[in-house]
């Protein structure tokens, strides 16, 4: 076992030296659909696109005069956390949100720091609020919203021979924040105000991230104002990611000081493409607003790799 994980080591190593970058590149405008499939989906390595949709209205529109005017009394669900972090571990828990039904308009309020007593109980007393629902929500909550954007990106769409499985609006608090994790999809991320701040880690770094099974539960708060952890406990125990890679705890997962994470700043106007599989922390400048695109990816010869390399990464004890 020992001669595998010395041979997982070298397997990351040697992907970091032939192929993959040690910052994420920038290509100043929207790529040809097939140029972009050798160079960057095949290859599978992320790249920040600039001048990809300078053709929205949304750019110029999507102001918090705007938003109120055309969907503030639109209600649509919010995730409250007591610390910003929704999906996450705290403790032995992965822990979800709290899923609340607001106006768009209580958002905004809560954004421009208006938390008055006009607003729901909860407003006054805490809470981080995030709109991050991921099941096409954009199209689904605000419908209103679609026609300021594309229900797809062409050259995308034309590279892969497909639509996107959904479209997604994102708005929060600075604290908000998206814990480690990987999505099985193709993801091209639009950042329409404000800018967002990725971590990534590729596939081929999987013997260094710890997994963990735990215990599912959300946050409630309570008329307190306090939160509270409930357990789901009719629901499976989900694997999931407990290091903190703003703050990774070394002594507990020593092999994480070999992951080579990349940072990566996402501004107004600007589109990251998020290879499938690709591990990714994020977070945000206050009243960030994005927009992301979810391509199902190919379950092809790199995903039955990847696959293997997770299930040797298990046996050998890496995380």
């Amino acid at each position: 076992m020992e001669y595998v994980k010395e041979r997982l080591t070298e397997f990351s190593l040697e992907a970091h030296d032939l192929y993959l970058n040690q910052s994420v590149p920038y290509l100043e405008e929207p790529p040809d659909p097939l140029q972009f499939y050798r160079d960057w989906i095949g290859p599978n390595k992320p790249c920040v696109i600039r001048n990809a949709f300078s053709h929205w209205p949304a750019l110029s529109r999507w102001t918090p005069e705007y938003l109120r005017e055309k969907v503030g009394s639109k209600v649509i669900s919010v995730a409250v956390t007591p610390n910003g972090y929704a999906d996450a571990i705290s403790g032995d828990r992965f822990v979800m949100p709290e899923e609340r039904r607001m106006s768009f308009s209580s958002v905004l309020d809560i954004i421009e720091g208006k938390r008055t007593t006009t607003l729901v109980f909860q407003v006054d007393k805490s809470g981080v609020f995030y709109v991050q629902k991921q099941c096409s929500n954009l199209l689904e909550e605000l419908p209103e919203l679609a026609d300021d954007v594309e229900p797809h990106v062409p050259w995308m769409s034309s590279a892969l021979g497909k639509f996107p499985d959904a479209v997604n609006f994102w708005l929060g608090e600075a604290n908000a924040i998206t814990s480690m994790h990987k999505d099985h999809y193709e993801n091209l991320y639009c950042v329409v105000s404000g800018e967002k701040n990725f971590i990534l880690l590729p596939p081929t770094d999987r013997p260094f991230i710890p997994y963990g099974v735990y215990q599912p539960a959300v946050y409630c708060q309570k008329d307190d104002g306090e939160f509270e952890v409930i357990d789901q406990s009719d629901s499976e125990k989900v694997p999931w990611i407990p290091v903190d890679p703003l703050d990774p705890d070394l002594e507990r997962y020593p092999q994480y000081q070999c992951a080579r994470p990349v940072h990566c700043r996402v501004k107004a106007g600007e589109m990251l493409y998020l290879p499938s599989l690709w591990f990714h922390h994020v977070q945000q400048s206050h009243g960030c607003i994005a927009v992301n695109f979810w391509y199902d990816m190919e379950y092809d010869i790199k995903y039955n790799y990847f696959q293997l390399l997770e299930t040797l990464s298990e046996v050998t004890g890496s995380t």
